[in-house]
């Protein structure tokens, strides 16, 4: 592998250009080619954040040979095949979460790249940043004692019309892939695996989930407490508890640069806050892990592995199966 990551992306609406953003930061690492099903889209993202190549089709993406790894930042239920695409054409890919509509989806991608021995990771960002980083490190530490809770709730406010995308079914929306991904994702990251869940939800209109709480249990014997939301703004804060005391990380704490560890033993109670910004928009940290790897060979990130993915997959497969909530890709062979 090159010093020098080339990166492409496949699709140009606004998560593709908080990452094209990212990567114009990002060391050894360079935006050389974009692709959407209009051409002139993609002449105007390559324009505006310079990459040398404008494709008119995802496919030309895929076969571009002057390409390492493609970042997938197209709507959820295009993930399957987009990633396959790509790694039917030699390339690694960062997917963009969810990582796809359900667990048999996921499976097909990670088989794939582990059969042409490619890299594939689930664009988790938020296990990247430096705050999240540093949380991982004091809870593995032992400072705070055996982790065993966890609670996490990521909400705002929607104010979108009727045919937004989050509350569009054929384009996967909902509260649950958009936002409740991210409490599931660090309930796992700090607790491991779950062995069970509840979930309940408000479906709006749509028929899509309007806000959706659930309770996991982790194989380790910790719980957690998850909730998301599209009708509320909520604080959208990450508490991990162990016997000692507990860690926070603050409002929004998926994109945060501040968390707080307090301590209790007996009457004595003491609190720390630590800050440490992220670079740029966040997002340059993930694209620097996805480089790491590629430089070392590495077909999956240690920090986002592939069974993790998987089991996330499954875990909101049990969540939509517990509150009612079918995608279209649900039913296919």
């Amino acid at each position: 592998m090159t010093q020098v990551i080339r990166w492409g992306i496949l699709g140009t609406g606004k998560i593709a250009k908080a990452f094209a953003t990212a990567l114009q930061i990002t060391p050894d690492a360079q935006l050389v080619a974009v692709a959407s099903r209009n051409s002139d889209s993609a002449t105007a993202f390559a324009g505006e954040f310079g990459a040398e190549r404008a494709h008119g089709s995802y496919q030309a993406l895929a076969d571009d040979a002057g390409v390492d790894v493609i970042y997938i930042a197209t709507p959820h239920p295009m993930h399957h095949e987009n990633a396959l695409m790509c790694l039917n054409g030699g390339k690694a890919v960062l997917v963009e979460k969810s990582f796809t509509m359900n667990r048999r989806q996921a499976e097909d991608i990670i088989a794939l790249a582990r059969s042409k021995q490619l890299f594939v990771m689930e664009a988790m960002w938020t296990r990247f940043i430096p705050a999240m980083v540093e949380a991982k490190r004091i809870i593995d530490s032992g400072e705070i004692g055996v982790p065993a809770n966890v609670s996490a709730d990521f909400g705002f406010t929607a104010q979108f019309g009727p045919e937004h995308r989050v509350y569009n079914p054929a384009l996967g929306g909902g509260a649950l892939l958009d936002l409740g991904i991210y409490p599931l994702s660090m309930a796992s990251f700090f607790l491991g695996p779950v062995t069970a869940v509840q979930a309940q939800a408000e479906i709006g209109a749509t028929g899509v989930d309007l806000q959706t709480v659930f309770t996991l249990k982790h194989q380790q014997g910790g719980v957690s407490s998850c909730a998301c939301s599209l009708r509320s703004r909520t604080p959208t804060e990450l508490t991990i508890s162990g016997s000692k005391g507990f860690v926070r990380l603050h409002d929004r704490f998926h994109n945060t640069s501040r968390l707080s560890v307090t301590l209790v033993d007996g009457q004595q109670r003491s609190e720390r806050t630590i800050e440490l910004p992220l670079s740029g928009n966040g997002y340059t940290h993930e694209a620097q892990e996805v480089g790491r790897c590629l430089r070392a060979g590495l077909i999956e990130s240690p920090v986002m592995p592939h069974h993790e993915t998987l089991a996330i997959m499954g875990t909101l497969d049990q969540i939509r199966q517990q509150i009612g909530l079918v995608y279209s890709a649900d039913a296919a062979n």
